[in-house]
Order: structure tokens, then sequence, then C-alpha cells
């Protein structure tokens, strides 16, 4: 099981939290957990192609650095107790998107098995006109003409990671969305990979599922309420109706007071908040199950959808199912997470069923074992999506007609 760690393509590394710990989830389930760094944000992914063959793979070097590491596991796992020819690919958020690259990469073809995308935005890379701009951009900032590229390499790279970062920020400034997270079906934002048409020949999954992945299984899903939380902010758990129209309004003009109406038909009960949390999740989730869609639609191989619902009692619940809180029960680390689970028996309850299906996916393409409901593979009539809580259940799909509003109007 290779894990690719979070941050975008931008920041992060393979021991960046205590979640990433590999040993118990190695003990449990007789797994040779494999971790790794690789070349990120302007050194990973800085398009310098116009500038010079020497530069064609610029753009990509991050994912390759990637490919480079599942080659090496190829040949030297069977050292370490591995099988090379069962290797799951596994990653959140950023490390997620590096997971659906690499399932459009030919280069990587083969030196995977199974694949586990969490929480991440998978459908789109950068365009490679969008990343030659933040490159002349860059160069531009830094008083340097095309015929002076190769001077980037005598750079320091706080100042050129500094120019880069204003090169983003002026080419994609931030709209202002009312504080939520609206779905984007623009541009992709910030440092990425970008389809060159050779590395990455067309965009993983849009506007379908890619062919050289088309046998591999795949496991992918979201947390609730992802970055939308009142862990530092007590105050939004006494948030307005009318504050939470205000603010879907400002994201979605001209739709938000229907977006609203739509999630709490399905939220009836819930706090004005968890609805501008789940309003807020969508960007997230409408992505994942488009994926997931678009996988399924392939007919090559399953795919299995799963939402993490559990709500930690930390900090008096405030923080919910945020963004991240899956990690630490998908690598049975919740005692050495205490401080974000309670480290709490029903906790340990729930990493025990959450890690088995890792495992289990690992080891055979379904997530399935004697712990939870019968889990179906994900189709797009019949959405199957094991919520994992105190109480795991098969839900199909219940904000389906919510998001349609959302995304449609």
């Amino acid at each position: 099981m290779v894990w690719l760690h979070g941050g975008g393509f931008s920041a992060g590394s393979s021991q960046e939290l205590k979640s990433y710990d590999g040993e118990n989830l190695s003990r449990r389930g007789d797994v040779v957990v494999v971790s790794l760094n690789h070349r990120l944000n302007v050194l990973g992914h800085l398009n310098l192609a116009a500038y010079g063959g020497k530069y064609a793979s610029s753009a990509n070097v991050g994912m390759l650095d990637i490919v480079a590491a599942l080659e090496w596991v190829r040949d030297n796992i069977g050292r370490f107790g591995g099988d090379p020819s069962n290797v799951t690919i596994f990653g959140q958020s950023g490390g997620g998107g590096k997971v659906s690259t690499l399932m459009a990469m030919p280069a990587a073809k083969g030196l995977f098995h199974k694949a586990v995308v969490e929480s991440a935005t998978g459908l789109r890379v950068a365009t490679a006109a969008m990343t030659a701009k933040v490159a002349a951009e860059t160069l531009a900032g830094l008083g340097l003409s095309a015929s002076q590229a190769d001077q980037l390499q005598q750079v320091p790279y706080e100042k050129l990671l500094a120019a880069a970062d204003a090169a983003y920020r002026k080419l994609q400034p931030a709209a202002d969305t009312g504080g939520i997270r609206v779905v984007n079906r623009g541009e992709r934002q910030g440092y990425a990979p970008s389809v060159d048409g050779r590395i990455i020949p067309a965009q993983p999954f849009d506007p379908h599922g890619p062919e050289v992945s088309a046998s591999v299984p795949l496991l992918i899903g979201t947390v609730l309420n992802e970055m939308t939380t009142a862990t530092s902010h007590p105050e939004y758990e006494n948030m307005t109706e009318a504050e939470v129209r205000r603010r879907v309004n400002t994201g979605y003009p001209g739709k938000g007071d229907k977006i609203v109406d739509a999630y709490r038909k399905v939220y009836p009960n819930a706090k004005w908040f968890d609805v501008l949390s789940f309003i807020s999740a969508t960007y997230q989730r409408h992505d994942s199950i488009t994926q997931a869609t678009r996988k399924a639609a392939q007919g090559g191989a399953p795919v299995y959808m799963y939402l993490f619902a559990w709500q930690t009692p930390v900090l008096d619940g405030r923080p919910r199912a945020f963004h991240c809180a899956e990690l630490a029960f998908v690598f049975d680390n919740t005692d050495r997470c205490a401080p974000m689970t309670g480290g709490t028996a029903e906790a340990r309850a729930l990493a025990a069923k959450v890690s088995d299906a890792w495992i289990h996916f690992a080891r055979t393409g379904d997530p399935g074992h004697p712990g939870l409901p019968k889990w179906p593979a994900f189709q797009e009539k019949q959405p199957a999506v094991l919520y994992f809580d105190n109480k795991c259940e098969v839900k199909f799909d219940p904000e389906k007609e919510a998001r349609r509003v959302l995304i449609e109007g």
C-alpha cells in the first residue's frame, strides 16, 4: 500500500501528520506500507517547455517522481515481504489528486493495481496554456527574459517560490464566495500537473475516465463536513438562517435561496451552520461522485464509494467530520491521534472497520468485510455510498437532488 500525502501539489510530506504512521496498518493487515516524498510547487510543476527541449517534462516532474518511486516498489518491494503484482496507491486531498492523475498516466500503467482517492478533486489537472502563462509571469517577476530561463537554476528557492506564488495570484485572483467553497467548473486553481499530450495525455476524468486504468478498481469518498467547521469559531454553532442564506447567495448569486431550501429538505433537523457546511462540502462531493460515475461507466473494474460521517467529540464537537478526519481511522491510529479523535473506545471500534475496509480493498479489490453491511459497487442508477459512523450503513446518494439544484440551478 503506497501512501501519497496531502497538501495539494504544493506542500506536505510523507511524515507531516501523526495519522500517516503506517505501523499499525501494516501490523493489522499484514501489508507493506510505503510512503514517499516528491517535488512540489514550483519545483515540481513550473512549465518551462517553451524554453527548450530539456524542459519538455518540467510541468510534470513531480508526478514523474512518484512514477519513479512506484518503479522502485516494483523492483524492490519483494525484499520487504511485499507483492509487486498487488500494489495499491492511496492518498487524501492532494494525495488523492495524485492518485487520480496517476490513473491517467501511461508511464504508471501496471505499476499499481488498485486505487483509493480520499477527499480529492480528481477530475482535472491544469491546462498547458495556464501553466505556460504562470511560467512566463514567474520569469517576468524575476526580471528574466525567455532567453535567460536557464538562470532560474541560480535563483534561491524562496525567491523562486515567491515569484511563482505571485504569478498565480495575478493570473487566478481569489473571488468573494461568502466564505464558502463553491464548485469550480473553470480552470484548475494553483499548482498542479498539466495536460501535455504525452506524460498526461488528457484530463484524468473529464469528460470520461482514462482508458489506461480502466481495469483498476477504485475506492473513493469524502468526509461529511470537509473544510467548513466551527473548530475555531464557537459562535458558528448559533449561525442564523439569514446568515446562511447571505453566504450562499454570495457564493452562488441568483440561486442561493433555492440551494439552501434544497439542502434543508435533505437535512430538516440540522443546525443552520451544518446546512452551510454541507453546501460548502459539495465542491468536493460533486467531483467525487462525478469521478465515481465516470469510472463505473467504463465497465472495466468496480468503484466503491464511502462517506466518513463520524463526528469527533473534541472541542465540544465543533470540528465535526473535518477534512482529514478519516486518516487516523484508515491508518488505525486513533489513539496516536487522540487530540483529534478523543482516543475513545468508540473511535477504536470505527477505526477497525475503516482500516479493515482499506486493507480488504488493497488485497482483493472489494472493501467489504464482515464488520460492515453489504457494500454494493457504485453505479449511476444505483449510487451506493457506505456511510462510516458509529452505525455504518449504505445509503443511495441522499444529496443527489440538492446537488442538482446547486449545480444546475
